[in-house]
């Protein structure tokens, strides 16, 4: 079965829009981008501020939601350079940025090759020498000759990301992110979308995009609407 998709209005609550996808993290980020730029294209509006699950902190949707769309990234990030065996993970190192070099926790620099990759990760390295004689190897890079770091194109929207995790905003967009889960709960428990009736991937769209419409016209109801008693006491 397809993946649903909602771009959502976290302060209203409602579904902005709807797509689609294959149930992969690739296909997921390609449809949130599809939805970001439909929604900038048809209405002329745009979100400050993206809040979603690790699918959408990885390098690339970062990139491209702090550098070409400059909306603010509250996700969390997807990082493999965290260790967890106890040695130096990459937040351990200090990226000097008028040097362009890592500074590592002994106060050595790891420097990147004179090639330019502008779309490859660039690998820092460390002197051999300096770390053969270093008494924190041990703890750097034990089965390593010298430690490398692979600095990512996209780590300046990265290291922004990190920087935003840490902060009380994100801690709120955390919370805010139970009216996606609501949604998704009442789309599947409620409304029964757990098997689709229309075949391919615009019957899917079409279904997706009905079950959308339905849960922004109850949320609306509820919104627009007092309950009866609340009227009954409005009125006397």
């Amino acid at each position: 079965m397809p993946s649903t998709n909602y771009l959502i209005d976290l302060k209203a609550g409602l579904i902005v829009d709807v797509e689609a996808s294959a149930v992969n993290k690739i296909a997921e980020v390609e449809a949130t981008k599809i939805m970001i730029n439909r929604v900038e294209e048809k209405f002329s509006i745009k979100p400050r501020r993206l809040v979603g699950d690790t699918n959408y902190g990885v390098a690339a949707m970062l990139g491209w939601l702090v550098d070409e769309k400059e909306i603010v990234p509250h996700v969390p990030v997807w990082d493999k350079s965290e260790h967890h065996d106890g040695t130096f993970s990459r937040t351990d190192f200090i990226f000097d940025v008028e040097n362009n070099q890592y500074v590592c926790p002994a106060g050595k620099h790891l420097r990147p090759p004179r090639q330019d990759h502008a779309k490859t990760p660039l690998r820092y390295r460390a002197s051999v020498y300096d770390c053969q004689i270093c008494e924190l190897k041990p703890k750097c890079c034990p089965n390593m000759v010298a430690r490398k770091i692979d600095r990512s194109p996209q780590e300046p929207a990265r290291d922004i990301a990190r920087a935003i995790g840490k902060t009380e905003a994100y801690r709120v967009s955390r919370r805010e992110r139970k009216k996606v889960e609501m949604l998704f709960a009442h789309l599947k428990r409620i409304l029964k979308l757990g098997q689709l009736r229309l075949r391919g991937p615009s019957g899917a769209h079409d279904e997706f995009l009905l079950a959308a419409t339905a849960q922004n016209l109850r949320r609306m109801a509820q919104k627009l609407f007092m309950p009866k008693r609340e009227l009954e006491l409005a009125m006397s």
